[in-house]
């Protein structure tokens, strides 16, 4: 008979490996579970308890917070970075102890350690300490290059200034080629929407001046425009893949919400950092419940430029500009903005202290840096704008031209990179890409939150179809909620036809049809007629049965969320095109792609 699973009480008990929500140094967390959970009483204990042993082991003071949210509490403490191990372990038999003393019963006992826990706790400390792998990082630090760790590989320096070995062999101190050892200049992009699209044109400005860009993000890490490796690298994992690629001049490095929660950023230093905006998504998940919640969490990336790189916010949005005035270190940094209105007060505000802004003026894209005027052109026709009916796309252009120019880019380069990106498809794939399919339009985008559908919709519509088709669907990690919010916003754009798919490899959690299910049903409590309403099985057969549906003067919007979906529907899309050219004897296709 296999053996029963240990019943802990706890849960996500993990390890902060670098800056994050709670400190600017490593730090480990846990969920508490059972009925001591909800008890303050036990929560103190627990910080007690962390104090007390943190003190007995000579480490630094923890700083223990207590995180107490409607959906839960979150226990954390900072760590020394090279004990971490052993934190989490701390951790656990601190919170195991407190709820065994507050009557809970049938918990592991395994990190019961009675009263040899500080000599247990010591002697793993000791075991888990590399002494190589200390004196590499204090040469590190002296050398002033940037370390990089994981359970693997160690790494100094970054890109082209990189050297990589086995975590289980560090060089020796005096091995190390120091002179070869440096780091790179470093892009940090955050935000709700927008993220890949401004990381894309940060990658292009540095290819078009000369230097090899490396990129990570959620499509995945790209080396001098070409595929490293494909999925979700948006995380530390993705991060340390470009830094450590011996080819890389200038890394750009999407920093998404759930690595930063889960593990903490993959760099102390950054030359710049942007926040392209805050929006309603991921509420529930690892204790987001609001918007401050999520524009705090973004903003980590500014513990990365606050020793004197450059922080670029959007001036807009009112929830990033209240969270970065709430920041600890608000002010360690110096700041762009951009908004789409060049005259919006904060950004007339730090353009009279000499600061670098970034907005729309009498309809052209105006870059104020180092106290020079750019004009950029006309917002309306610059390719990524979609005749200026691609709004948010402005403000990408925006905040990429005040991050291209604080990373030093020359600004010919960068200015050229704004006029001319979008015109190929190629520039910003499943990013408002722009197809011609039996005489409709057809937009390819990601549009994965309220927000990002509202926008795209907002664009599509300024196209004037004869007939608006749309494709919806939403993942299973959604709450009811924001998956009811995104059918209602659908509504509101009054389509003609909507196909409701089913992300069949994104259920997480859901028993299958029921997001499909309530979507139809919020669409029909909206006031869609059932007649315009339609479900398929999987996101390509809902995509073809649009296309499929094409009349000319039509616009089709297609949010594609699987990346092989997306290649399969380019295909087609581009066949296509190549007939349409050679049947009008080499008219131009017009490809846009935001």
């Amino acid at each position: 008979m296999a053996d029963a699973e240990p019943n802990y009480g706890f849960d996500d008990s993990r390890r902060l490996t670098g800056p994050n929500r709670y400190f600017a140094e490593p730090a480990v967390t846990l969920t508490p579970l059972g009925k001591a959970a909800a008890d303050p009483a036990a929560h103190e204990a627990w910080a007690a308890r962390i104090r007390s042993l943190a003190a007995a082991l000579a480490w630094p003071d923890p700083q223990p917070v207590i995180e107490r949210r409607t959906s839960g509490t979150t226990l954390i403490f900072r760590a020394p970075r090279e004990a971490l191990l052993t934190a989490t372990e701390l951790s656990e038999w601190a919170w195991e102890r407190v709820a065994a003393d507050a009557g809970e019963s049938g918990f592991d006992r395994a990190h019961d350690f009675g009263n040899d826990a500080a000599s247990i706790l010591a002697a793993r400390a000791r075991a888990e300490r590399h002494e190589a792998l200390g004196r590499l990082r204090a040469a590190a630090n002296a050398h002033r290059v940037p370390l990089f760790e994981d359970d693997e590989e160690i790494s100094l320096g970054a890109g082209s200034g990189s050297r990589t070995w086995p975590r289980s062999a560090p060089p020796d101190v005096d091995a190390v080629p120091w002179t070869a050892i440096h780091d790179i200049p470093t892009a940090l992009v955050s935000g709700s929407n927008g993220k890949t699209t401004t990381v894309r044109l940060l990658a292009a400005m540095a290819a078009a001046a000369g230097v090899t860009p490396g990129y990570c993000s959620t499509e995945g890490v790209f080396i001098a425009g070409r595929a490293a490796a494909l999925g979700d690298y948006s995380g530390p994992a993705g991060a340390r893949s470009v830094l450590r690629h011996p080819d890389v001049q200038v890394a750009v490095l999407e920093t998404a919400r759930g690595g930063i929660l889960r593990r903490g950023l993959a760099v102390e230093r950054a030359d710049v950092a942007v926040v392209t905006n805050i929006r309603a998504d991921h509420f529930g998940e690892y204790g987001i419940e609001s918007a401050d919640d999520l524009a705090e969490t973004k903003l980590v990336v500014a513990r990365a430029v606050c020793r004197g790189g450059t922080l670029v916010l959007n001036a807009d949005d009112t929830t990033l500009m209240s969270a970065a005035q709430r920041l600890p270190h608000a002010g360690a940094s110096r700041q762009a903005l951009f908004a789409f209105d060049f005259a919006q007060p904060a950004l007339a505000a730090l353009r009279e202290r000499g600061g670098s802004i970034c907005g729309v003026r009498d309809g052209a894209l105006v870059l104020h840096h180092s106290g020079e005027e750019h004009t950029i052109g006309d917002a309306a026709a610059l390719p990524l704008s979609l005749g200026g009916g691609a709004r948010y796309n402005i403000s990408n252009l925006a905040a990429a031209a005040l991050a291209g120019a604080a990373l030093g880019l020359p600004l010919a380069s960068v200015l050229s990179t704004l006029r001319h990106f979008g015109e190929r498809p190629q520039d910003n794939p499943g990013r408002l890409e722009r197809w011609s399919f039996r005489g409709a339009a057809v937009l390819v985008d990601y549009a994965h939150n309220p927000d990002g559908l509202e926008s795209l919709l907002t664009a599509a519509r300024s196209l004037k179809p004869a007939r608006l088709l749309l494709l919806l669907g939403q993942a299973g990690n959604r709450d009811d909620a924001a998956i009811k919010e995104l059918a209602r916003i659908a509504a509101r754009f009054k389509p003609d036809r909507v196909v409701i798919k089913e992300l069949v490899h994104m259920l997480r959690g859901r028993a299958p049809g029921e997001v499909p299910e309530m979507i139809r049903r919020e669409l029909s409590n909206a006031g869609m007629p059932g007649d315009r309403l339609y479900t398929e099985p999987d996101e390509e057969t809902a995509a073809r049965s649009l296309l499929d549906a094409a009349q000319p003067g039509d616009v089709i919007v297609l949010p594609v969320h699987t990346r092989d979906v997306r290649e399969r529907l380019k295909c087609t899309l581009e066949a296509e095109m190549s007939g349409s050219r050679a049947a009008v004897n080499g008219d131009s296709n017009h490809i846009l792609s935001e």
